[in-house]
């Protein structure tokens, strides 16, 4: 059983008895108090037995199934005072019950009424001895109902995530035959401890159906016909939101408890619960199914029914989490990166920074679309320009499109030339052409250039529940570094951090990403424990006109035209990615820009490099941009 001996330093009684001679009675009766209490404590309940008037097998039993009715992890005790009258003593005692499981300390006072008897110092018996309230037939039960996990919703209150049918295998008390026997065939079938199983049902009220272990579908299937043959087991069938809609590595699966997963949650978490495995349903799983509330209460063992609550503690209710997303969205996103590339969209309200939607193809929607960690290619000239247009450049200069330049000693080479355009700032940016942007590094110091990703949120910490990347740029002090850093080669960042930077350029002000808006904030206990959000960050409006030309450029005679689509008009950059990571070469697409209120980005692995504004174009198509 679960029930442990406690160390005796914990009681601040005398052990030590002295011998007594058959002429002399005791003096006092404090050995008394002390061989009983130090013997209950820990588990010595024959000596305590001992120490009273009844009958030795009964006492030394009763005090033994105290921490069995109760599950406890231990009982401790302190002595408050003693009195003496004559042949009787009234001794006052404070005892500690560990119910274990996260629950607060079950305390209580209490009396032990002793009489000599034969010269010795006595504890004159009955159930009060245990609890005042305790009387002849009955017994001590734990009672810890748990409610079910709650949902995760989206912007509009719509689940995200449906029905499942669980499996919840338990018993009745009152109506086993064999407890033993079940529990040792419970846990040969699922690992669950058998003590802990047979713990749970000891403490439990006998008319109370109780949880032991929660099967899901398939795990059940494989299961139900050793679990029929187990008599007096029961299935009690629940369904509970656990299967997770779009974006499902976002919103997160939820499991069954496991041994595994009971011992590493401990606390809150019982036979019959579910846990999170991922995404938010992991980030709020303490939220989601709350903490159990916990009564002891005593019932009569001849009829099974409730005498008297003695204790009570309230659990924290479970709540449900609101997030950002929008299932609308979701949908259009989901579809727009449905093709045979690997690829991710990241859709957020730009005049908020909330996470709309999160779609991906044979790409993770945390660790790739949140978190990753990739060369944005001359997508990112969108963040130096901001500081190239602050120092006075004018976006009809000229600067040539070469095939092949230098600057400071690194090499750029454009794979195609532009044609038709004239060879302006705003024509190398819409054309992502490498070798124009690289020629302005001279036009920017390198603090500058580090201000302007600073204004874009590039590094920062976001103060997500999940994982994510903000972001890296190097240190850049000489121009070839500051050329590499405008052609986005030395650079990394997440489809997430640059649909911020649209957002910012759309709306006039980059804003950190929120995901979740109900809870506050997570488990404390949570893989992430989330930074506090950054605050919003006005861009240079001399700058942003001009800014904002320069990506409808990009969609109206630049590489992105396959982004646009009809309603307001779609600014945005895109841009080809040729890099060696762990070596091995990968080529990368992406768009960077908006429709409306709603910001994008578009990554797909793919040699294409228009599959990136392919793919937003589909997605600004499906009218979910539409005000």
């Amino acid at each position: 059983m679960r029930f442990k001996r406690a160390l005796s330093a914990g009681l601040s009684l005398a052990v030590a008895v002295p011998a007594l001679s058959a002429c002399f009675a005791e003096t006092s009766p404090h050995d008394a108090v002390s061989e009983f209490l130090v013997g209950w404590q820990t588990g010595r309940y024959a000596d305590a037995a001992r120490r009273t008037d009844g009958d030795p097998e009964k006492v030394s039993a009763a005090l033994e199934n105290v921490g069995l009715q109760l599950d406890a992890a231990s009982i401790r005790f302190s002595l408050k005072g003693l009195k003496t009258s004559g042949e009787t003593a009234d001794a006052t005692f404070h005892v500690q019950v560990d119910l274990g499981d996260n629950n607060p300390l079950w305390q209580y006072d209490n009396k032990l009424p002793l009489h000599l008897v034969d010269g010795r110092w006595k504890v004159r018996w009955s159930p009060s001895v245990i609890h005042p309230e305790l009387r002849e037939g009955q017994r001590f039960a734990v009672d810890a109902p748990s409610e079910p996990r709650q949902p995760v919703f989206d912007r509009n209150g719509d689940p995200l995530q449906e029905e499942a049918t669980l499996y919840v295998a338990g018993v009745v008390p009152a109506t086993l035959k064999d407890r033993e026997t079940l529990c040792e065939q419970l846990f040969q079938l699922t690992g669950f401890a058998q003590d802990r199983l047979l713990s749970r049902i000891v403490s439990a009220p006998p008319q109370s159906f109780v949880p032991l272990v929660t099967f899901g579908r398939a795990k059940y299937a494989q299961l139900s016909d050793r679990l029929d043959g187990i008599a007096g087991l029961q299935i009690d069938k629940k369904q509970q939101p656990v299967a997770p809609a779009q974006p499902v590595e976002i919103i997160g699966k939820v499991g069954t408890i496991t041994p595994e997963t009971e011992q590493l949650l401990g606390g809150p978490q019982r036979a019959g619960d579910t846990v999170g495995q991922g995404g938010l349903q992991k980030a709020y799983q303490d939220q989601l199914t709350g903490s159990t509330g916990t009564r002891v209460i005593t019932y009569d063992l001849k009829t099974g029914e409730q005498v008297a609550e003695l204790a009570e503690w309230e659990g924290r209710l479970n709540t449900s989490v609101k997030t950002t997303l929008d299932k609308g969205v979701q949908r259009a996103a989901d579809l727009a990166v449905g093709g045979s590339a690997p690829a991710a969209l990241v859709a957020v309200d730009a005049p908020t920074g909330e996470i709309l939607a999160v779609g991906s193809h044979d790409m993770h929607q945390e660790h790739d679309a949140l978190a990753g960690r990739y060369p944005p290619g001359t997508a990112f000239s969108i963040v130096a320009a901001e500081g190239l247009l602050a120092t006075g450049l004018d976006r009809k200069q000229r600067v040539p499109c070469p095939a092949d330049r230098t600057v400071g000693g690194a090499r750029f080479q454009q794979a195609t030339a532009p044609a038709g355009t004239a060879p302006t700032v705003t024509a190398g940016f819409a054309q992502g052409c490498v070798t124009a942007l690289a020629a302005l590094s001279r036009r920017i110091d390198a603090q500058a250039l580090a201000k302007s990703a600073a204004h874009f949120g590039i590094g920062g910490d976001w103060g997500l529940p999940l994982r994510s990347f903000s972001g890296t740029v190097p240190a850049a002090s000489t121009d070839a570094a500051k050329a590499r850093v405008i052609a986005g080669q030395s650079v990394r960042v997440s489809p997430l951090a640059m649909a911020l930077v649209a957002g910012a350029v759309a709306s006039g002000t980059w804003r950190p990403p929120t995901l979740v808006t109900s809870p506050s904030s997570p488990d404390p206990s949570a893989d992430v424990e989330p930074a506090v959000a950054p605050s919003p960050v006005p861009l240079d409006t001399r700058t942003l006109d001009g800014l904002r030309a320069m990506m409808r450029a990009g969609v109206t005679s630049g590489t992105a035209v396959a982004a646009a689509a009809p309603g307001e008009p779609v600014h945005g950059v895109s841009s080809a990615v040729t890099y060696t990571d762990k070596k091995r070469q990968r080529n990368l697409s992406w768009f960077v820009g908006w429709q409306g209120d709603v910001a994008v980005a578009v990554l797909a692995e793919t040699t294409d490099p228009a599959a990136g504004a392919r793919m937003a174009g589909a997605f600004f198509r499906s009218g979910v941009t539409a005000s």
